[in-house]
């Protein structure tokens, strides 16, 4: 690693960025290039910009790019065909995003001509896998820095100091001891650490930042149609919309009623349980949706393999293989199925719940004359079940009599 003239960070501007470029500078003697990346998180990114030009990094050397739309239409939403929850419950919004970050910073990288790239991942959790699986996806030869697995600056106290005694300036929210640590994007906030370890202690109101608490929500249901072609959403009631201002107009949605809290336990792919919470209030609201435009439109083998195949596509983001070939033939078959996934969605929102209301679609395989307890005249011989449970039942039969 000593022959590397040129890195791309990560860069948030925070505490921890903040110290790792100056730790970079300091300890490779190489030029820092910073990329901060707006995902729609809700910070003003200018400050990053600012911290960056303070601590010496070449105005042409700062990139600071606006990826919601792209990270909605090319990440959030082929996720969201697949129905896919890790463990069942999370809708994996931090996931999502580590590939599209460390494919563009690889891509700055070729730019600048940079031999290396970091981030500011620690060493016990998923985003350093996630980064740099990524990384190396895309640029088999790049090479790694991830000081976080490297240097001796293991606590917040230590952090402090190191950016004290270098002039890194630090905001006064994060001199003392953080309650708390987050991640935040347009599809989610996650929340992890110090008053959530314990999971037996319920998560203290002022850790939610994207939702009311559903007790103070509304005492009124608020209705909504989303719609849907090919699989992905277009429009809310009845407005077309970009991917990210639609994700957004439904986080909305989400904030007002309460839609979206989890509070889970789940296993790190390096091997350790984790308590976290998170909030994602749009991102919920469009997997219910989906779920409903699918059930219309979806022959029952088809929805059946998707639901075979969602938790293998999950564990895929989840574990950080995203550009594997695995995760792209899942997707080429999801894809697929998505062709004739298309109509629209009613749903009731009240009080950290929504509920699916109605759905229709010009696609639907749904039929009332064939399903009508009335008469359907004709449209179904019910003597033809006689002879399908007769052939079902036949090696039930067979094993009875011999038993």
């Amino acid at each position: 690693m000593s022959d590397i003239k040129r890195v791309v960070l990560a860069f948030s501007g925070g505490l921890d960025t903040s110290v790792i470029l100056k730790w970079l500078q300091q300890t490779y003697a190489c030029e820092v290039v910073t990329f901060t990346a707006d995902l729609g998180q809700g910070e003003e990114l200018g400050p990053a910009r600012a911290k960056a030009e303070l601590m010496g990094v070449r105005p042409e050397h700062i990139f600071i790019d606006d990826l919601k739309e792209e990270f909605v239409r090319d990440y959030v939403f082929p996720m969201m065909r697949a129905n896919a929850l890790y463990e069942g419950l999370y809708l994996l919004g931090t996931s999502i995003a580590r590939p599209l970050i460390a494919k563009r910073q690889i891509e700055i990288a070729k730019m600048v001509g940079a031999d290396a790239v970091s981030h500011g991942a620690t060493g016990k959790g998923n985003d350093q896998v996630r980064f740099e699986l990524g990384y190396y996806g895309l640029n088999p030869d790049i090479k790694v820095i991830a000081p976080w697995r490297e240097w001796d600056l293991t606590s917040r106290t230590r952090l402090i100091e190191f950016a004290e005694a270098h002039q890194i300036p630090v905001s006064k929210d994060k001199r003392g001891e953080a309650p708390f640590s987050t991640d935040a994007n347009l599809l989610h906030t996650s929340s992890e650490g110090k008053v959530l370890e314990d999971p037996w202690q319920e998560v203290p109101d002022y850790v939610f930042s994207r939702t009311v608490n559903p007790e103070d929500a509304p005492d009124t249901p608020e209705y909504i149609t989303v719609e849907f072609d090919a699989g992905d959403a277009v429009a809310v009631n009845g407005e077309a919309l970009s991917p990210a201002n639609l994700l957004a107009k439904l986080n909305d949605y989400g904030r007002t009623h309460g839609i979206g809290r989890l509070d889970l336990v789940e296993n790190r792919f390096v091997g350790m349980k984790s308590r976290g919470m998170y909030e994602t209030p749009g991102g919920t609201i469009l997997h219910t949706a989906h779920r409903a435009i699918e059930q219309l439109t979806l022959d029952r083998g088809a929805a059946h393999l998707k639901d075979e195949l969602a938790p293998r596509y999950a564990e895929l983001v989840y574990n950080g293989f995203w550009f594997s070939p695995e995760r792209e033939m899942l997707q080429a078959a999801i894809d697929h199925s998505q062709q004739k996934v298309s109509g629209t969605v009613r749903l009731k929102l009240y009080k950290g719940s929504a509920w699916v209301v109605g759905r229709k679609s010009p696609n639907s395989l749904y039929s009332e004359k064939v399903v009508t307890f009335e008469d359907d005249a004709g449209a179904y011989d019910q003597r033809d079940a006689e002879g399908f449970i007769k052939l079902n039942a036949l090696r039930l039969r067979l094993l009875g009599r011999r038993g």
